[in-house]
């Protein structure tokens, strides 16, 4: 996806103070060298960056006036008057002492306590960012897609496939046709067979994965529509996607690699996916969901007294 774009869908609605460290994380990768300093300035100090003009902010990055409005812009931002707003605003709920006292930095020798309180953090973090850098109008179209859609296929590889057979499992217990696949042969083999009014969703954290970028290319070649849910959505992925939604960028760690951060972001945007297809098929969705409980019920009956399950 091209940096206007992108432009595009950041400016249908300036994002809270709140949202800008999460934007910074998910759109640097993407942008050129010197916006990236821009970008990482007014995220590491925006109470001084909040009390520069352009030229001070371009003076201080090094940079040149027309990046700072720039990156404003693909930060989400109609202008720098309206970024320098946020920045005020992010400064103040800094100050107010809101700040985590914990980092999610996990030690060889961390007690068990800390590390669940680190990775409770860090989860915590990882929603709060995916949440504030989804495009709820891509999200919006992508439900609606699905809502309709004759048929549903789902591609992921590694911790993004089981990401994928979550999506599948959801869909199926609300009574759609939904498929996942991991194997990227099956993937293609069953893409040839889509048409206008099925979907295909790949789900890559990195934007790149060929094995399930090629699936979702022919998918889209062959009339379905398109979504892709990644952290990169410049990434090669976004070349065949209809509908882009984006994942918080991972944190990784040497103990936390980085598939446990994205797959928690990844299993949000599946989940509210989910919640908007059965909204808008309720009449259908509801009693498909009560069926399959009753179905189960049984499975879930306690044990006799004397006996483990």
């Amino acid at each position: 996806m091209s940096n206007d774009v992108k432009e595009s869908f950041a400016n249908d609605a300036p994002p809270a103070p709140a949202a800008l460290a999460a934007k910074v994380r998910t759109l640097a990768p993407s942008m050129t060298r010197s916006m990236q300093r821009v970008a990482e300035a007014v995220a590491g100090d925006p109470a001084g960056c909040a009390a520069l003009t352009v030229t001070g902010l371009a003076e201080l990055t090094g940079t040149s006036e027309a990046t700072v409005v720039r990156t404003a812009r693909i930060l989400g931002y109609p202008g720098y008057r309206d970024l320098r707003l946020a920045l005020a605003g992010l400064a103040a709920q800094q100050q107010s002492g809101r700040a985590p006292a914990v980092t999610a930095d996990i030690a060889v020798d961390d007690p068990i306590a800390d590390v669940v309180a680190k990775l409770a953090y860090d989860e915590q973090q990882t929603l709060a960012d995916t949440a504030a850098g989804l495009d709820t109008g891509q999200l919006g179209a992508a439900v609606h897609a699905l809502a309709g859609a004759r048929r549903v296929d789902v591609y992921g590889v590694g911790a993004s496939g089981l990401v994928a057979q979550d999506l599948a499992q959801k869909l199926l217990r609300i009574g759609h046709v939904a498929h996942a696949h991991n194997d990227p042969h099956l993937a293609i083999t069953n893409a040839v067979t889509l048409r206008s009014g099925d979907v295909a969703v790949s789900i890559t954290h990195s934007g790149a994965t060929g094995d399930v970028i090629e699936p979702l290319r022919v998918a889209f070649e062959h009339g379905a529509t398109t979504i892709a849910i990644t952290g990169r959505p410049d990434g090669p992925v976004s070349q065949y996607a209809d509908h882009i939604l984006t994942t918080s960028i991972a944190r990784e760690s040497e103990l936390r690699p980085a598939a446990m951060s994205s797959r928690t972001s990844q299993l949000l945007v599946v989940d509210c996916l989910f919640v908007g297809v059965a909204q808008r098929t309720y009449e259908t969705a509801a009693p498909a969901l009560s069926a399959s409980y009753e179905a189960l019920a049984h499975r879930h009956a306690s044990a006799p007294r004397g006996g483990r399950s």
